[in-house]
Order: C-alpha cells, then sequence, then structure tokens
C-alpha cells in the first residue's frame, strides 16, 4: 500500500534519530515523521498555490502541537481537551520559526505553514529539537522554494564538560540550556538560559554545537537526494528596479534628512510628505505605487540606513557604533505595588512591577514537560501608545508572550530558592514607550523592581542587543543598542542579558542566512561591556542592592519545619483546624507533603499567632521536662493541668505536695497556674504529671505564688523565616 515508504537512520549524539516518509500525511508538500529515542514527531509542510495578494511579506506559520497524549497526560480543564497553545508550545514554535524564515526567498508571498505534531514524549529525547528537525526535512523534501536544510540541537554543561542533547538527568545538573539551529555554513539561530555562563564557554559550546550540526545537515542532505521534490515556481514579488532606482533619486536628499534624527515621531512626520510626493509625481506612470507604498518607503529607507551603518559608520541618531542611547533608571515609581522600577533608554521605557504573593499561588502547568508548576513568573505588555499607535489592547501575541519569557529566563538565575525566600514572585513589564530593545529593557527595568522589593538577588542583571550590517562582498559591521529603524533595517538582533560574571540569557534573531563564527565572538563581546556598564552606572546607583525588608504592603512570611507525622493534627478533619487558625488570625497557611509550614499574613503579629497555634498543636512533651500549665478540672483523685493546646494531662493526688494531702482543692484549683513535670504516658497514651517533682522537696510554694516560666520545651528546634 506504502509504495514510496523509506526510512532513513542516523545516529545523532549517541541515540537513533529515524526518519520515516510516504505514509503519512501525503497530501503535504512534504511530510515525515521523526522518531529520536521514544518522541515522535509529525512534520508536514503546506504551500499555497498562488501568493497571497496584497502583502509585502512571507505568510509563514509555526505551529508545535503539543498533545498531553504523547506525555500520558489527560487536560485538565473543564472540557479535557487542549485549547490556546500553552506558553511553552509558543516559545517552541518560535524558535523554530526563526531559523527557517531568513531562508525562504524574500519576494515569495505563498501561504507556508509547518505544523509540528508530537505524538510522544521521551523525558531524554526533548520534542523542540525533534520537530526543528522534522520541519528542516518536511521543508527540505518538498517543492517549496526554501535554501535548507538547517539542523537543530540542545546543548548543556555539565561539571564543565559540553553535552550534546543533554538526557533528563543531565539538563538537571547542567547549569546552561542553549539552543543551536544552523546550515552547514553558519549558525542561524542561538537561544540559550545560563546560569551566569562566561562568554567563551558560551562561544565553545556554540561552536562545538555547529560541528554536530554540520553532519546532521549532510544527513539531511543525503536524504533530499534520494526523494526530494524539484521546487515550484512562484511569481516573484519584487519591485521594479527601474522604478526604484528613479524615485530613489527623486527622494534621496529628502529622506536622507527625514531620517537624520533621534525622535521617531519627528522621523515619521517628515516621511509622510515625501510618501505624497511620490505619488504625485510618478502615480500616472506607475499605476500600483498606492498599493506598494508601505513596502516601497519601508526599501527606500532601508538603502539609505544601511548605508550609513555599513558605508559612513552614521547612524541615525548620530552615537558612534559602540555607543548606547541615553539611559536613566529609577526605583519606587509607584505607590503601594511591592516593588516598581522604571528603565529608560532613549525613547525606549519600560516600568515593571513586582508583586510578592504566597507559594501556594504558584503557576500550575499543563504540558508534556516534567515541569508542573513556575514560582517565578514574569509577563510583558506592549499597548498600541507605545509606538504611537491608536489601537484597542488584545490578549498577549506571540511577541509578548516570547519577550515575557526572555526576561522571565534572564533573572531566574539569580532568584533566591523558596527556602531562603518563600514567596511567589510575578513582574509585569509595560513598555510605555517603545524604540527598540524593549525585551532588553524590560530585564533592566525587572531587574531594579526585584530589588526594590526586597528580593535577594545575587546579583544585578541587565540586558542589551547587538546589530549587524552585512553586504555580499562578505563585508559587516556591528552596533550596539539597536532602536527601531536599525532593527527593521539590519540583519540581526542579538540580544544578551546577564550579571558582571556571565550570560543568563541570549536570543538571536536573524534576516540573512547566518552568522560566521567571528561575528558571533564580536556579538558577545560588545554586548558584555554594554551590560556592565548599565550595571554599574545605573542599575546600582538608581538601588545599590535589595531592600533589607519586603514593603509593608506585601505579605510577610514565616517558615517552620514541623514533623510529617503531625501535619493531620494541623490540618484537622475535614481541614477543621487549619480552617480554625485561618480564620482567628487572618493567616494564610500552606503545608507541603515534606513538612515545610509557610505561614503569610499582611502584618507579622497575625503570622507569628498562627505559627504558635501550630507550634502548640505539635507540640511533645519530654519525659523529665518541667511545664506551666492551668489547672481545667478538679476530680477526686487528682488535678488536670493543661500544659499546652489540646494538651491535658492529670496530676494524681499523691503526685501534688511532698506530703499526704487529704483534698485535691486544698492545694489547686480551677484556674490555677502551676508548675508540673512530665512523667510519661500511660498505655492509653495518656500524660501523666507531677507537681512535687516540679519544685524543691523542701518547698511547699503554694501554686499561686510561683513565677511564669518563660522558657518552653519542644520536641525538635523550629526553624523560623525571618524578613523583618
Amino acid at each position: 500500500m506504502f509504495e514510496k515508504y523509506r526510512t532513513f537512520e542516523y545516529t545523532f549524539a549517541g541515540r537513533p534519530l529515524v526518519i520515516e516518509t510516504g505514509k503519512m500525511a501525503g497530501l503535504a508538500n512534504g511530510s515525515c515523521l521523526v522518531r529520536y529515542g521514544e518522541t515522535t514527531v509529525l512534520a508536514t509542510a503546506t504551500a499555497s498555490a498562488k501568493p497571497r495578494d496584497g502583502i509585502d511579506f512571507l505568510p509563514l506559520s509555526v505551529d508545535f502541537d503539543a498533545r498531553l497524549y504523547a506525555a500520558g497526560k489527560i487536560p485538565g480543564s473543564f472540557n479535557k481537551r487542549e485549547g490556546r497553545p500553552t506558553e511553552k508550545s509558543i516559545l517552541s514554535s518560535r524558535v523554530i520559526d526563526r531559523p527557517i524564515r531568513p531562508l525562504f526567498p524574500k519576494d515569495l508571498r505563498n501561504d507556508v505553514a509547518i505544523n509540528l505534531l508530537i505524538l510522544s514524549v521521551d523525558p531524554d529525547c526533548e520534542p523542540e529539537v525533534v520537530a526543528m528537525i522534522g520541519a528542516s526535512v518536511a521543508l527540505s523534501i518538498s517543492d517549496i522554494p526554501w535554501n535548507g536544510p538547517i539542523g537543530g540541537l540542545h546543548v548543556g554543561l555539565v561539571d564543565g564538560k559540553v553535552v550534546i542533547n543533554p538526557t533528563l538527568s543531565e539538563r538537571q545538573k547542567s547549569i546552561l540550556e542553549l539552543t543551536v539551529a544552523g546550515t552547514y555554513e553558519k549558525v542561524v539561530m542561538i537561544e540559550a538560559g545560563a546560569k551566569e555562563v562566561p562568554d567563551d564557554d558560551m562561544y565553545n559550546a556554540i561552536m562545538d554545537a555547529h560541528e554536530e550540526i554540520k553532519k546532521l545537515c549532510l544527513f539531511i542532505k543525503d536524504v533530499v537526494k534520494e526523494i526530494g521534490k524539484p521546487k515550484f515556481e512562484y511569481p516573484s514579488c519584487e519591485l521594479d528596479h527601474d522604478m526604484f532606482d528613479k524615485i530613489f533619486s527623486f527622494c534621496e536628499k529628502d529622506l536622507m534628512f527625514a531620517l537624520d534624527t533621534d525622535d521617531k515621531n519627528v522621523r515619521d512626520e517628515r516621511v509622510e510628505p515625501i510618501k505624497d510626493a511620490i505619488i504625485e509625481k510618478f502615480s500616472e506612470e506607475y499605476p500600483e505605487i498606492p498599493d506598494i507604498m508601505e513596502e516601497l518607503i519601508y526599501k527606500l529607507q532601508k538603502k539609505i540606513v544601511r548605508r550609513w551603518l555599513l558605508v559612513d559608520k552614521k547612524r541615525v541618531d548620530g552615537r558612534k557604533m559602540d555607543q548606547i542611547r541615553p539611559l536613566d533608571a529609577e526605583v519606587a515609581v509607584i505607590p503601594r505595588v511591592h516593588g516598581s522600577g522604571m528603565f529608560t533608554r532613549g525613547q525606549t521605557q519600560v516600568l515593571t512591577v513586582c508583586t510578592l504573593g504566597t507559594l501556594s499561588e504558584v503557576q500550575l502547568l499543563d504540558d508534556i514537560d516534567e515541569q508542573t508548576e513556575k514560582r517565578y513568573i514574569h509577563h510583558y505588555n506592549m499597548p498600541g501608545f507605545s509606538t504611537g499607535e491608536a489601537k484597542a489592547s488584545r490578549t498577549p501575541g506571540r511577541r509578548e508572550i516570547g519577550h515575557g519569557a526572555l526576561a522571565e529566563r534572564s533573572l531566574l538565575p539569580v532568584l533566591p530558592s523558596a527556602e531562603e525566600f518563600p514567596y511567589t514572585i510575578r513582574c509585569v513589564s509595560e513598555v510605555i514607550s517603545s524604540n527598540g530593545s524593549t525585551s532588553q529593557a524590560s530585564v533592566c527595568g525587572s531587574t531594579l523592581a526585584l530589588m526594590d522589593a526586597g528580593v535577594p538577588i545575587t546579583a544585578p542583571v541587565a540586558g542589551i542587543s547587538c546589530g549587524l550590517i552585512t553586504e555580499e562582498d562578505g563585508s559587516w559591521s556591528t552596533m550596539i543598542d539597536i532602536q527601531g529603524l536599525e532593527d527593521f533595517y539590519g540583519d540581526m538582533d542579538f540580544k544578551v542579558a546577564g550579571t558582571h560574571k556571565g550570560i543568563t540569557s541570549i536570543q538571536m534573531d536573524l534576516k540573512i542566512d547566518g552568522l560566521t563564527p567571528e561575528i558571533i565572538k564580536e556579538a558577545l563581546a560588545v554586548t558584555h561591556k554594554g551590560r556592565d556598564y548599565i550595571i554599574d552606572e545605573y542599575i546600582l546607583k538608581a538601588i545599590p542592592g535589595p531592600r533589607d525588608e519586603v514593603s509593608k504592603y506585601a505579605p510577610k512570611m514565616i517558615t517552620m519545619k514541623i514533623n510529617p507525622d503531625k501535619i493531620r493534627d494541623v490540618i484537622g478533619t475535614g481541614g477543621k483546624v487549619i480552617q480554625k487558625i485561618v480564620a482567628d488570625t487572618g493567616a494564610k497557611i500552606d503545608i507541603e507533603d515534606d513538612g515545610n509550614v509557610y505561614i503569610a499574613a499582611v502584618n507579622r503579629d497575625s503570622a507569628v499567632a498562627a505559627q504558635e497555634i501550630i507550634k502548640a498543636i505539635i507540640f511533645e512533651p519530654e519525659v523529665g521536662q518541667i511545664y506551666e500549665g492551668k489547672v481545667t478540672r478538679i476530680i477526686p483523685i487528682g488535678a488536670f493541668v493543661e500544659i499546652a493546646p489540646e494538651k491535658e494531662g492529670m496530676v494524681h493526688i499523691s503526685k501534688l505536695e511532698n506530703y499526704r494531702v487529704e483534698n485535691v482543692e486544698d492545694v489547686v484549683k480551677e484556674g490555677d497556674v502551676i508548675k508540673v513535670k512530665f512523667l510519661g504516658t500511660d498505655e492509653k497514651g495518656r500524660l501523666n504529671l507531677s507537681k512535687k517533682d516540679a519544685y524543691p522537696k523542701e518547698s511547699t510554694v503554694k501554686p499561686a505564688e510561683t513565677t511564669v516560666n518563660e522558657e518552653k520545651h519542644y520536641s525538635r528546634p523550629l526553624r523560623k523565616f525571618e524578613d523583618e
């Protein structure tokens, strides 16, 4: 039945990689089933027969469809069905989109859809890598014009050694989470999260990854030689070159003047009359000009900006190639919130607000990987007013989710553990003005907000981007801190965040077919210099370190450790005990299975009150120790004494005094506070107490005359988290 069925095998990082074609999804332009270990992905590439009218870009979509059955899970939603893609799926789609997009012909306008259906997941073989390889194979063997193949892989750094496609156990020990994609010739995409990894170690890991990628690309090329389809012809959507040259000559000087400012609003105002002049002058000769004006003006500006940068070493705002825009940093800009920081770089301005919550407020994750919750959450919003656009706010798109995740990844390595700082932490970066590098400004603003909130981060983190201009002759030039125009018209946005010590994240966006090792090394060097400058001159001058205390509006936290066997006593039947503690004190209490107890309250007195009640509940007296207690009731043979809440024992009449006692009430009365010695428990678990053994034998001091003993004895020391 499957006459065209073929399999191709390759050993990839010591594990078998199997490509199957000709059996599934036969109506797609290209398809393959990729198996790596037991991770299985169906990759398809489909293109429309005709270009889409009225657009000036490639309509490419990449969907990473993670089905929970792949990990043996049932969705936790009410409908028990996958809905909106998870954040992890969106980030995986973006990671795969970035390396394949630059390799399509610049004038292709046909819709192209890449679908990556995750069918099964082996924890040791990450589906993101398998999906990227599947996308490369599906496109390469299809008839869709594309200048691949690419290869992709993950890199770890375990005990100082580079590990290609680390297993789950290796990833847990690794200080680096690096994803690299590339063609045989160049590196096309880099994305990394790291625990302050030095530049040289990062560079070496990237180079080691590219060597593996080269071998993988050769394997895919062999597959294409055997089963690849001829690429289809398509109508070019390139602008008419003669028309472009005429218009450029007409408006070159006016455009140069319009672009020669560091104010985005001024630049936009200057460009509008130029558009009108072009239409008036050329629309009769070229009637299509009004329809293609946006693409035309884009390419006219691009030609000028690229010439300035590469030939004249001139930047739009007059800066040197290694010069950062004017900066500003401040904290505590918003009242009542737990922490806030605002970071300004030129016309880019980001306000980040930090909120602290209890550990029960962690984000629960319902996805195909091993992570089930997030304690640190970072969100990024970019409303229309930030770019001067009049548009309504909508739910965050893929770009906003990606930028929030990048800032989150940048700051994770410096955050304290839950044991050190038992809070859930959420940062929200609001872009209030945008002219390039907002994601990296959000990293800087979040560092400020975290320190303002009293989060004891281990080091300040700053982020900055490096741009690139290249020519066909191989010449190139980098620039630090790119603004909007340099991002739009340049070839690269190489974002790096980190501390003085090392890198915490990288994200690289390219518009060309790849980077050479020399460009990567240069980008790492200039961004390191830039982030050091931002940390020293602005962040640490705005706030030299985390505040000693959290905000008075933040919940106050106390942690304690109890014997796990006592958890049921604290919770009580049906939760009655813990609910009463919460009702009486106003505190919020979270108890983990290992006995860690986290108590949160608006004020510290409430938290301490809840802690004291829990201490009393778990209290276990020690044989031979003396305790202070209250006489609760009297019977003919003795008195009952409560030495702690719910901890009551009896003093037998023979244990009241050093002499014979005829009536209990001759010695003690209800309500008296007396000292007693704990003698142990009887066969029914009842506490046996002695008053006479708690006092010197020669003493006959009445209980009412005893002094209060402030010392209390517990079965084990209790650890307390102090935040004030």
